[in-house]
């Protein structure tokens, strides 16, 4: 056996990241499969083999998603791991506003968002606004330390099914990936005006006429003119507590009650109690 053959072989490692699946095809979700379509489509299939086999290996010894990159660290056959980078395009504030927008006005979307799931037709929200959620092949950008010379390498290749696999784990960092973090996309669906609610009453908002208009009966006596008062909130309740510290699934509970208050006020509206 030759010493380049046996210098091939990658170096053993202790802790590594693994792929969960052991055979077959990498991604159990929508989204993570959508992603590997995309990699298929792009990539030679002998490389991205012999990538499945050494994320299954544990070769890959760390992955980060930051916007608009994911780094990763490849054990292979040289004593100091390959650095690997993964590069889309994040969009920026004033895009995801608009994406935000556009999620929120679509009830059934925003309620799957914050109940922790990401709905498939989420794809045609992004596509419909020119900002693609997935990276095609003359966008994403992959760079690999190693000195090989097929594209994209093995390391880069494991590095994409162990994305794939963080995917299934959490979809929000596809979202991540493209410049927008779970938490400050959730905040800013839940405070985002929509359609069937412009804009979310504060807790002491009430309808009254101005003072200017009633000068001349204020200071008369007699029955005091009743004010109707303003339609309370569906999540008025849910607003006005300390949120629980209970999360279900890694999800806040606030935001799985959130979207069952706001359906319950819609069925009321549409068929109210008789009055007495």
């Amino acid at each position: 056996m030759s010493p380049w053959f046996e210098a091939s072989w990658p170096i053993q490692v202790e802790g590594g990241l693994k792929a969960r699946s052991r055979r077959g095809s990498i991604g159990a979700q929508w989204w993570s499969r959508r992603f590997i379509d995309v990699l298929e489509d792009i990539c030679d299939p002998g490389r991205l083999s012999r990538g499945r086999a050494y994320a299954r290996k544990g070769q890959v010894l760390s992955l980060e998603v930051a916007p608009g990159e994911v780094r990763a660290l490849v054990q292979g056959s040289r004593p100091r791991p390959y650095k690997v980078a993964l590069r889309i395009d994040a969009y920026d504030a004033d895009e995801w506003g608009d994406l935000t927008d556009a999620l929120a006005a679509r009830a059934v979307h925003r309620a799957k968002l914050l109940a922790g799931d990401m709905p498939p037709e989420i794809e045609q929200v992004f596509d419909d606004l020119e900002l693609p959620l997935f990276p095609d092949g003359s966008e994403l950008e992959m760079d690999c330390s190693c000195p090989d010379w097929g594209w994209p390498c093995k390391h880069v290749s494991a590095a994409l099914y162990l994305l794939a696999e963080a995917f299934d784990d959490d979809p929000f960092l596809v979202l991540a990936w493209r410049g927008r973090a779970r938490e400050d996309l959730l905040d800013d669906l839940r405070s985002a005006p929509t359609d069937e609610e412009p804009r979310r009453p504060g807790l002491l908002d009430v309808e009254d006429a101005p003072f200017a208009e009633r000068m001349e009966d204020f200071f008369t006596g007699g029955r005091v003119p009743r004010v109707a008062p303003a339609p309370a909130p569906a999540d008025l309740l849910l607003r006005a507590l300390e949120p629980p510290r209970v999360e279900v699934r890694g999800t806040p509970l606030l935001d799985l009650l959130d979207p069952v208050y706001q359906s319950l006020a819609a069925q009321d509206e549409e068929d109210p109690l008789p009055g007495p």
